[in-house]
């Protein structure tokens, strides 16, 4: 249970990353993913990246500069642009995705942006390597310094559904009414290179 703890990714390294230790047990046709980000990075950072054999990008949470979120699955992606604020603040995004419509839904601190298009008809592979803190380039591997995330990051959570509204607001405070595949509150992870977790 890491409620009330934080992974810090201190410095940008090629190889520093968090492994989560589980998978869905079926091939995905809707997911809802959120987390919580803090970071003054203004370069292209990975957050959450799924990796299977047959896709590198087959779910991934994408930061290319700091007014944008990229949202990946199979391989293509949609663009969510966020306004700017003076200082760095903690982000919580989810976002959401359901095969039989391809609609994509994204949530900035709670807030619902316009829905959005994606890979309508897909299927998410259930054989993955699953990491924080890096872009895969290949399943489990191929990181680049220079996408690597600097900050904090929290609140992790992946489901086989999609979240309502009052769902993923839950999910900010780290009270989920739906059970994750995966969640803050039972997180099997092993931390590689230099990440810390602390409160």
């Amino acid at each position: 249970d890491l409620v009330h703890k934080v992974f810090v990714f201190p410095q940008e390294t090629k190889d520093s990353h968090v492994l989560l230790r589980a998978q869905p047990g079926q091939p995905l046709q809707t997911l809802t993913l959120c987390l919580r980000s803090y970071s003054d990075l203004a370069r292209p950072h990975g957050l959450f990246s799924y990796a299977t054999r047959a896709q590198a990008n087959e779910v991934l949470l994408f930061k290319p500069k700091p007014s944008a979120y990229e949202f990946h699955i199979g391989g293509k992606f949609v663009i969510f642009t966020i306004p700017l604020g003076a200082a760095p603040s903690q982000q919580h995004v989810c976002a959401s995705w359901e095969s039989a419509t391809g609609i994509v839904q994204f949530w900035l601190d709670g807030r619902a942006w316009p829905r959005k298009g994606l890979q309508k008809g897909y299927r998410v592979g259930a054989e993955a390597a699953i990491v924080l803190g890096q872009d895969q380039d290949s399943f489990g591997g191929s990181f680049d310094a220079k996408q690597s995330f600097v900050g904090e990051i929290s609140s992790v959570y992946l489901w086989d559904v999609v979240l309502s509204a009052s769902a993923v607001k839950a999910a900010m405070e780290d009270t989920p009414y739906e059970a994750p595949i995966f969640g803050w509150r039972n997180f099997p992870y092993r931390a590689v290179g230099e990440v810390w977790l602390k409160p």
